[in-house]
């Protein structure tokens, strides 16, 4: 397996943990429609999130939050529709970035970009 996807299930784990550390109640990971996929759907204070998960282990090319293009926020819009569409009942929801930087012992540390939409 190469390794950029290697960090990506790395984060993606992360990503759920600090989820369930920081209060959200986990509905979904890598949840699919067609070929959109939102990386992680939860729960908390009565909204729905959805998150893009984006991980990095160097910063050289930036941060891993500057990977989310307006093809990639089209796409998990996209995704979000759905997911109402087929799961009714949510009067509040939000469309977040996690953004997780790994250090060279794969420390990670985070940061959340709440309530996105361009």
């Amino acid at each position: 397996m190469a390794r950029h996807n290697e960090t990506g299930r790395l984060g993606e784990q992360l990503a759920r943990n600090w989820a369930e550390e920081n209060g959200y109640e986990i509905r979904a990971q890598n949840w699919r429609y067609g070929h959109w996929e939102i990386d992680l759907v939860a729960t908390k204070e009565g909204r729905l999130h959805f998150f893009e998960v984006k991980t990095r282990r160097s910063s050289i090319f930036g941060h891993p939050e500057r990977l989310v293009d307006r093809n990639k926020m089209r796409y998990f819009i996209s995704a979000g529709s759905a997911y109402i569409m087929l799961n009714r009942g949510h009067k509040w929801v939000r469309y977040d970035i996690l953004s997780i930087s790994l250090d060279e012992s794969d420390k990670p540390s985070f940061f959340l970009i709440e309530d996105v939409y361009f």
